[in-house]
């Protein structure tokens, strides 16, 4: 270490039983000399170490602290974590959900708990470091820009710590940071602390047992691996052609059942494991196959410690909550050794299986994708059954980044010599895919920065207009569209150079090119028909309108080659979706106008579609200019001219390429002015709705500067006009809920149903507000806010009332887990208590005040308390280096 060292650094240091890592004393000496760092290393590397060394220096200095995380459960295990090395009352901890010792010298916090601090204009004079764990967060479309804000606006004097999952584009990050921040230190490691080994499991039909093969040899796809995607054909006969006439001929190859799995991870030594399922409901449908099979993991004297341990996890619970949520199947499960992680449970018991499973008690934990994210729980091993995930919209194969992330908690370093990860075979992926991911080390961070409603408001707020925009374009956003922007200008520089020479070839002495191209019109060749066609449909941009052949006009979505003709998806006026070729036009369709698509491209939504429709009917399409006679082609000038073919191809190339000069163009004006437009557009809406007043705020602006929600727009508006105003205290619960509700099940939502007349005449309020800000935004191109949702009310109203959870998961038509049900309320009781802060009449504040303490109890209370008495580490053999 490069600086003197203070009693708290030497004590940390002292506690480790390993020497550091050259990139761990390489970021604490770019911390000693006053720089800021940037460690990017794989999970379980160590990157923690780096934070701790940072925060002991800061409490040396008899300075604060502040240690940010993403989710509230990553606080809450580095709160423990802290308050176990440095005691109670030294750390703090800020999520919403809790406030404890939040004036101590280290505080950990969620990251949006800190932009909230910074805008809110608390003093932070005294506040050495910041570390923003899980950095690589930003590129998240909806929190995402919480980063950056972050990261924009804090004091000079404050030393960042950033901490990412390996991305290949660390360095521009750092060369960003350095360019907002000052001095900044980009640490990179590579190497994984416990060796990876990518393995790939694959049943035999034939032999009825399992092959497990490497799926990288020196760095490359096991060539053995290729006659799992070559035999999965299936057999030959004939001289080596498939058997017709009967479907697809059976592949000899399986996908290996969980059981099959855990006798490979059991036989292999490979426990304890994880494996992940991206699905709730086989995450538990595993769990109970291993039950039905009677698999148990676990000896007598583990089983008392997990039962020992799931009371203390349970003791906040009733037995009536318990009954509720079945919690005599799940701890059946629990002592068995075997568990599921999900977001459908409810916090207590996901914590009891994540104490289980450090101690080495419980062996195998299926999970969701969630559990990757930082979590401490390394396993020996990981299995991923299948490569793909639902989106929303549809399967997707995982991204490298997303392959790493899960199979970074193989190996736990001081314990493991290596990690193993698990792919099991799928007819519907290739090896040689699977492989691809495996290897691949391109993992590309980008920002997902976009001005919000409440940013705008809180520049309004606390900077000059001049300065507003100059934080604006320090963003990461910013920095990466003017690099982009370089290597599109010399894209288009190189697209004008062409077009020079082939407009040279399409002109002719004898007469206009142009001109005697369009005269041909039907009577051209065939090929020259052809071509005027593909040019057209090739120049079409998303967003512009055209006719179809049959009447309709549409909006152009995307413009795709598929063999050898162009297809054009499109929407039309009734939001349907066309797909249209070559072969749907006999003429080339003109363009008659266009129409900017709503941002994010979401083509497969039905509100985007909704969205580009409405644009489309708005439309006015031009009057049809006076018909060009019908001219012979023979009669034209340059119909004389020997190279008459040669200027009409060159005339064809060069539209297409005047047609790319013009994307190109317009791309690159989109990206130098995108935020800036954004924030105009955005500026816009709330002029309309009175919030501000050319560069000040009105009393509406200054109550939307304290609301962070999703659609703060919406909720300040109704907040402001009394929306929530002479209801109690389960009404107004009822009424916020259609803000934070959403419907996620597939099908359609069921019906809702209201309490009372009050609260569907409120809810109906809501939903009007909701339509004009929607209104405003579609007017002025912006992306629209989310809707509101009114499935919750009723289950909102009775818990507020006092209803038990049992009754509520029995009565309610939702499909409702018992995690979903309290992190809705969670949600619903932080807008709850920003009512209560933000409300203009003070009797709806007090009510909003007894509604959250109505909603804040039972398994709810249970799921966001931290014992101030609990060591929540106590075991430190497990805990990462």
């Amino acid at each position: 270490m490069t600086g003197p060292v203070g009693p708290h650094t030497q004590a940390l240091l002292e506690s480790y039983s390993f020497a550091l890592d050259g990139f761990q004393r390489r970021a604490a000496d770019a911390l000693d000399e006053g720089r800021s760092v940037l460690v990017s290393a794989p999970t379980g590397a160590g990157k923690t170490v780096v934070a701790d060394y940072a925060v002991a220096q800061a409490m040396d200095r008899g300075l604060r602290a502040f240690y940010t995380t993403p989710i509230k459960a990553l606080s809450n295990q580095k709160f423990g974590d802290l308050r176990h090395r440095y005691g109670s009352g030294r750390v703090g901890l800020l999520t919403g959900d809790n406030s404890i010792d939040g004036d101590a010298p280290a505080v950990v916090m969620t990251t949006e708990v800190l932009r909230n601090m910074i805008y809110a204009g608390r003093s932070l004079d005294d506040l050495a470091v910041v570390v923003l764990d899980e950095v690589h967060y930003l590129q998240d479309s909806f929190r995402g820009p919480v980063w950056e804000e972050v990261i924009v606006h804090l004091p000079e004097h404050v030393q960042l710590v950033c901490l990412s999952a390996t991305v290949s584009n660390a360095h521009d990050i750092g060369d960003w940071l350095a360019t907002v921040r000052g001095p900044t230190d980009v640490v990179v490691e590579q190497t994984r602390p416990v060796e990876l080994a990518n393995t790939y499991l694959v049943g035999d039909k034939t032999s009825d047992r399992l092959h497990l093969l490497d799926t990288l040899v020196d760095g490359r796809p096991n060539p053995e691996g290729e006659r799992f995607d070559i035999d999965s054909r299936g057999p030959t006969r004939h001289g080596g052609r498939q058997q017709r006439g009967r479907g697809r001929p059976r592949s000899p190859w399986y996908t290996p059942n969980r059981l099959d799995v855990l006798d490979v991870l059991e036989d292999d030594e490979l426990l304890p494991a994880i494996v992940f399922i991206f699905s709730r409901a086989a995450c538990d449908d595993a769990v109970k196959g291993c039950l039905d099979a009677g698999v148990r993991l676990t000896t007598s004297d583990e089983r008392a410690q997990i039962r020992r341990i799931a009371e203390d996890h349970l003791t906040s619970l009733t037995d009536h909550d318990l009954d509720a949520l079945d919690a005599d199947r799940w701890l059946a499960g629990l002592e068995a050794g075997v568990a599921a992680h999900h977001a459908g449970h409810v916090p207590p018991f996901k914590e009891a299986v994540e104490a289980c499973f450090v101690r080495g008690l419980v062996k195998v934990v299926f999970a969701t994708e969630t559990l990757a994210l930082g979590i401490n729980m390394p396993a020996r091993a990981v299995v991923i059954e299948r490569m793909t995930k639902f989106n929303g919209e549809r399967r997707e194969l995982l991204t490298p980044s997303e392959y790493t992330q899960l199979t970074g908690r193989a190996g736990r370093r001081g314990i493991d010599t290596h990690g193993t990860a698990i792919v099991l075979w799928s007819p519907f992926i290739s090896f040689g895919q699977i492989a691809g991911l495996a290897g691949s080390r391109t993992f590309v961070l980008r920002s997902a920065f976009r001005p919000t409603y409440n940013m705008a408001v809180n520049l309004i707020r606390r900077h000059e207009r001049d300065e507003a925009r100059r934080l604006l374009n320090q963003s990461l956003a910013q920095y990466q569209a003017d690099k982009a922007v370089v290597v599109l200008e010399r894209r288009l520089d190189k697209r004008r150079q062409n077009l020079r020479a082939v407009q040279a070839e399409a002109t002719c002495d004898l007469g206009d090119v142009g001109e005697y191209r369009e005269l041909l019109g039907a009577t051209a060749p065939r090929r020259v028909r052809r071509a005027q066609l593909e040019h057209a449909l090739a120049s079409l941009k998303p967003g512009d309108v055209i006719a179809l052949e049959d009447g309709p006009r549409v909006a152009v979505l995307s413009v795709a080659f598929r063999k050898g003709s162009i297809k054009v998806k499109a929407v039309t006026e009734t939001r349907e979706v066309a797909v249209v070729s070559m072969a749907d036009f006999e003429q080339p369709p003109k363009r008659l106008g266009a129409v900017e698509l709503p941002e994010p491209y979401l083509p497969e939504d039905s509100d985007f579609r909704g969205q580009v429709a409405s644009r489309l009917a708005r439309i006015r399409v031009p009057a049809r200019s006076e018909h060009v006679p019908d001219v012979p082609a023979v009669d034209h000038p340059v119909a004389e001219c020997p190279d008459a073919e040669a200027h009409l191809r060159a005339f064809d190339r060069a539209l297409r390429l005047e047609g790319e000069v013009h994307e190109l163009s317009r791309r690159i004006e989109r990206q130098t002015s995108t935020l800036s437009l954004q924030f105009d557009r955005v500026l816009d809406v709330l002029d309309q709705f009175g919030y501000v007043e050319t560069w000040s705020l009105t009393d509406r602006g200054r109550l939307l500067a304290g609301v962070y929600h999703e659609a703060d727009l919406v909720v300040a508006e109704a907040i402001a006009d009394g929306v929530f105003d002479g209801l109690d205290a389960p009404e107004l619960a009822a009424a916020a809920s259609t803000l934070v509700y959403e419907h996620r099940a597939p099908g359609p939502p069921p019906a809702a149903r209201y309490p009372s007349r009050r609260v569907r005449e409120r809810a109906a309020e809501i939903d009007s507000i909701v339509r004009r800000v929607q209104a405003a935004e579609d007017a002025v191109g912006l992306p629209w806010s989310r809707g509101s949702d009114h499935g919750f009310c009723a289950v909102a109203h009775e818990w507020c009332a006092g209803e038990g959870l049992g009754d509520l998961l029995e009565e309610t038509n939702l499909e409702l887990t018992g995690g979903d049900f309290v992190r809705t309320v969670r949600q619903l009781i932080d807008l709850v208590r920003q009512i209560a802060q933000l409300a203009p009449d003070d009797v709806t504040r007090a009510t909003a005040r007894r509604a959250v303490g109505a909603l804040e109890r039972g398994v709810v209370s249970a799921s966001a308390s931290v014992d101030d008495d609990e060591d929540l580490d106590a075991d430190p053999t497990h805990r990462s280096p």
